[in-house]
């Protein structure tokens, strides 16, 4: 692959695991996340345009939001705030800690859609076995690393993160003894641009606070895991070798991956972000004079809508109207499916903060934008395959790189600025 093709990879991975993870924002918690690593995998397999990988993009692009989504259990906005005070130990903390969080986002998430795209009918992942080590090995490094040895991250909120460092451990053994080379490659590159999206994004969000500019920096700091959490996701695929697999989807197989892409997910969504008092207090936060009570009404019931013609149209189109046992999916089947399911997210984050009555949210109408890039360069897309192999000394030195580089942040975030809202201390 040469570097202008990979540049291009690493940008389409990166605006639209970047664009979902930003609107990921206005729902968090697990559903959202999922949503938005659903997204940030089907991209990888619209980039490939490799027909084995059409025939199970649906399955590709759920290990992708299980991986991402299992991240959404972590709690981080305490550490968030480690990172907007002045003592250097406490800023620093809060870089490498946000570095963990999100490298376990990408080292899952990265992870699972890798054991997919490596499944085949000689080499089949065992998924019962895996799901089964993975949910011991939360169990026993949270019991270890929390209840036993004390080592809190975010107190007093949730410690989660141990469990999911729990089943990293656990994936990557899977990975290790069932010799899954490309998967592990695939899974330390998305983590490493994770883990740095997410500090980086952190500084660029203080930076922003103290400029004094008028914009949604969280939203920035959002966009900046899901950006180079995709590009490490892409690059880690794109610089790996990969079988070919069947290039025939099982119609049987298609049902619950579509069900949960395009059902549960957002209905979930829905559920758990369109309620009644968290619309009626945006609209009069900009508007107090708007019928907030008929306009919240009618936002419930276009979101919902939304979601059962997309989930119907989905299921028929590619489910219902299947009559064979196998189909062969098309590049322009997958590119539907990602468009459509992206453009629903926008409208979903449009619709729960009423930026359709205003103009007071811009970061809204970026979206629109992203999309529309992603529209363009998509098309343009052609990746290639190179295979560099596993070279562990250098992703040392990389991770040492990234470290030093948490401490210029560091040094440069409090040599800038006061005491900021929202700051918390680890240490005294």
């Amino acid at each position: 692959m040469n570097n202008r093709q990979l540049l291009y990879a690493l940008l389409v991975a990166g605006i639209s695991l970047g664009t979902a993870w930003a609107i990921r924002g206005q729902f968090g918690h697990e559903q959202g996340a999922a949503w938005a690593g659903g997204i940030g995998g089907l991209s990888i397999v619209l980039i490939a345009k490799r027909k084995d990988w059409y025939a199970k993009a649906f399955q590709l692009a759920l290990a992708s939001a299980a991986g991402w989504g299992i991240g959404g259990i972590i709690s981080y906005g305490i550490v968030v705030g480690y990172a907007r005070g002045l003592e250097f130990g406490n800023v620093y903390y809060g870089f490498l800690m946000l570095g963990i969080i999100g490298g376990l986002f990408g080292l899952i998430g990265g992870g699972l859609f890798g054991l997919t795209l490596a499944s085949s009918r000689e080499k089949p992942v065992q998924w019962p076995q895996l799901i089964t080590e993975m949910t011991v090995g939360a169990i026993l490094f949270y019991y270890l690393l929390i209840e036993q040895l004390g080592w809190l991250m975010t107190p007093p909120r949730s410690e989660a993160w141990a469990a999911c460092f729990g089943m990293t451990v656990a994936l990557f053994w899977y990975m290790i003894r069932h010799k899954q080379r490309s998967t592990i490659r695939l899974a330390v590159f998305a983590g490493l641009g994770g883990g740095f999206g997410f500090a980086f994004g952190n500084f660029l969000q203080v930076m922003g606070n103290v400029s004094g500019i008028h914009f949604n920096f969280w939203n920035v700091m959002e966009y900046s895991i899901g950006f180079f959490g995709g590009a490490g996701m892409a690059y880690g695929t794109f610089t790996s070798e990969w079988e070919t697999t069947d290039t025939q989807a099982s119609r049987s197989r298609l049902l619950a991956p579509i069900i949960i892409l395009a059902l549960v997910i957002p209905f979930f969504v829905w559920d758990q972000s369109f309620k009644t008092e968290r619309l009626v207090e945006t609209i009069q936060s900009f508007d107090p004079l708007a019928d907030a009570a008929g306009v919240t009404t009618y936002v419930q019931w276009v979101a919902l809508l939304l979601v059962l013609a997309f989930a119907g149209y989905t299921l028929f189109k590619y489910y219902i109207q299947v009559k064979t046992p196998f189909r062969e999916l098309q590049y322009e089947d997958i590119q539907r499916f990602f468009f459509l399911n992206l453009g629903l997210y926008t409208i979903y984050s449009i619709l729960i903060t009423c930026a359709f009555m205003s103009l007071y949210r811009i970061e809204q109408y970026l979206y629109i934008l992203n999309v529309a890039v992603l529209a363009i360069l998509v098309k343009k897309t052609q990746a290639s395959f190179s295979d560099r192999g596993l070279n562990i000394s250098r992703w040392a030195v990389n991770f040492i790189f990234i470290v030093a580089i948490f401490a210029i942040l560091t040094a440069v975030a409090i040599s800038t600025h006061g005491e900021l809202n929202g700051a918390n201390r680890r240490f005294e």
